[in-house]
């Protein structure tokens, strides 16, 4: 039996390969992709249909400040309950802390009858504000969306990482953020067909927002079809242990402790240029497009980002590649293109501050500018899906997969909290949001390579579960699937 530092460089090397005694016999609603689909769909009803209003541009409001102000007290909400989820998974468990934060959006649906909490408040607020011009209940919904939204975040993101086999994690992350962009590319078709005739800005038809709070209503649903983790049934015949053992004040501090370790200090400004985009590039399209361009917007921006992320994510499960390899081409060209289009929307911006045009899809110079947008919101899926992998090979067993889950979520609220806070100031929101994201790109590139470059090397310290694993060893999982090297 090799040493575990052997077994760390040799794993560094292969990345986590298939088995060579061939897979274990799994029941296909115990399997890792029944699972991952199940994630999926509870990913689509919540932050997915989230998402989707938002990939309106301002959530579907003619202007996008009300809406900006709205989501920073979601996210500011969501820094507090995504650092204590993981000692309220030593309470109810993780399939219990997914199922909670759906729930509680579902619940919210009442909230257009005047009380209750969770995601579906947040639509019901625009929709209120669409119709009515109501705008109380939209800070309302949105500060009720942050309590339950940052438990969801960590447990799906706690799921996604450890459910999967080693060499199919790539794939299965790419699958799971399929759904919350099918969420996107839904609504996006929805809103296209009803608004398809309005070349002019303004705010998209209310009926939008009725069928979003619907789909939001399905997923506590979804969630119940969960598999436990002590039940899962992977290829490798491998156990999931999602379980937090120690009571909950000392896995705050526990969860606090990881946050301050150096490699996850050095990857916070890149964390943070992937996720300030979001808030950027929604209402750059809201400023500058009409209602039905912002439709298309949806639709198509969706699409190519489940390409691109899908694509990523079969790269990185190469497993004939070498893990450094891997990292470091994904990495560069990650951060090369996202660099040319920041440089893109520089230019662009400055311009439309001076001129002011709203571009309908027939519009003379329409092309340039809606392009950028499509290519931000696909270096948003390539960032996220990215930070996950990054994520997975820091963690050294599955209790700290739930802890760098809630600080990497907590943490991406943060900077979105910022984000969108900022982007309730006309000014910030029409230039200088662009002009802060290509600033912080910048900042985070060296920061974030000094973490990379170890990766797949000597010096990358690897999980002592299924990560840790050469192809040879994982034939002796038919004999002891528990068990762990020390």
């Amino acid at each position: 039996m090799a040493s575990t530092a052997e077994q760390a460089v040799d794993n560094s090397e292969n990345g986590g390969a298939a088995p060579t005694g061939g897979p274990h016999r799994v029941r296909w609603y115990r399997s890792t992709f029944y699972n991952m689909t199940i994630l999926g769909l509870c990913n689509l009803a919540a932050p997915g249909i989230w998402t989707a209003m938002n990939s309106l541009g301002a959530g579907g409001a003619q202007r996008p400040y009300l809406v900006n102000t709205a989501n920073a007290l979601t996210f500011c909400l969501m820094v507090v309950s995504c650092w204590v989820s993981s000692a309220l998974v030593h309470y109810i468990g993780i399939k219990g802390a997914l199922i909670f934060g759906t729930l509680l959006y579902v619940l919210g649906i009442l909230l257009t009858l005047g009380f209750s909490i969770g995601y579906a408040p947040y639509a019901a607020g625009l929709y209120a504000n669409n119709r009515f011009g109501n705008e109380w209940l939209v800070i309302l919904g949105a500060a009720l969306c942050g309590i339950s939204a940052g438990v969801f975040w960590m447990a799906e993101a706690a799921i996604a990482i450890a459910y999967p086999e080693p060499w199919n994690r790539g794939k299965a992350l790419g699958y799971w953020l399929t759904y919350r962009l099918s969420g996107q590319i839904i609504g996006g078709a929805i809103n296209l067909g009803l608004n398809a005739d309005r070349s002019e800005a303004g705010k998209v038809s209310y009926t939008v927002f009725i069928i979003f709070i619907t789909i939001q209503a399905l997923g506590p649903f979804f969630g119940m079809f969960l598999t436990p983790p002590d039940k899962v049934e992977r290829l490798d015949g491998k156990k999931v242990n999602l379980r937090i053992d120690g009571s909950p004040w000392p896995e705050i501090k526990r969860t606090t402790k990881l946050f301050f370790t150096k490699d996850f200090l050095l990857i916070l400004f890149f964390i943070g240029q992937a996720v300030f985009s979001e808030a950027v590039f929604f209402t750059y399209l809201s400023l500058w497009f009409s209602v039905r361009a912002r439709a298309l917007g949806s639709f198509l921006s969706g699409i190519v980002a489940v390409t691109g992320g899908n694509l990523l994510g079969a790269w990185i499960d190469r497993t004939t590649i070498p893990l450094k390899i891997r990292a470091r081409y994904a990495f560069w060209v990650i951060v090369t293109l996202q660099g040319a289009w920041w440089t893109w929307a520089t230019v662009l911006v400055t311009r439309y501050h001076q001129t002011r045009p709203t571009y309908d899809w027939s519009s003379p110079g329409f092309g340039a500018g809606f392009g950028v947008f499509i290519f931000l919101t696909l270096g948003f899926q390539l960032n996220y899906l990215f930070l996950y992998f990054i994520v997975q090979n820091l963690s050294t067993d599955k209790q700290e997969v739930i802890r760098y889950s809630a600080i990497l979520r907590g943490a991406e609220s943060a900077w979105q909290a910022i984000s969108y806070g900022i982007g309730s100031q006309v000014i910030i929101a029409e230039v200088g949001a662009v002009y802060l994201n290509f600033g912080l790109w910048a900042v985070a590139i060296l920061p974030a390579w000094l973490v990379i470059r170890k990766l797949g090397t000597k010096d990358h310290v690897i999980s002592e579960s299924d990560e840790s694993e050469t192809p040879s060893e994982i034939g002796q999982v038919n004999e002891e699937p528990d068990t762990k090297r020390g």
